[in-house]
């Protein structure tokens, strides 16, 4: 019992360091974008978030290939939600024509 909840919490732990990796992401971009310095928060946002997510992924995987994986498999979950989550209406879409 005491392992199927440390993977349990391996999984959500993937999901809320991929949730801040791409939700920072998808907030700098819009932040960015609009700034006067945009690489300043590009390059400070890249190294804020990957400090965060290896120290994370580090803390979870230690020596336990399996806990890795499942962060890992929650890490991309959080990635597909944040993507589904921030994406642009049909009508609203801002491509070239």
């Amino acid at each position: 019992m005491h392992e199927a909840l440390m993977l349990l919490l391996s999984w959500a732990a993937g999901i809320v360091l991929g949730a801040v990796f791409f939700g920072g992401l998808w907030w700098t971009t819009r932040e960015g974008i609009a700034s006067p310095r945009p690489a300043l928060w590009f390059g400070g946002s890249l190294l804020m978030r990957m400090s965060i997510a290896l120290a994370g992924f580090y803390l979870v995987g230690r020596s336990h290939a399996e806990r890795l994986l499942l962060c890992l498999v929650g890490f991309v979950m959080a990635r597909l939600l944040v993507t589904w989550r921030t994406r642009l209406p049909a009508d609203k879409d801002t491509r070239p024509a």
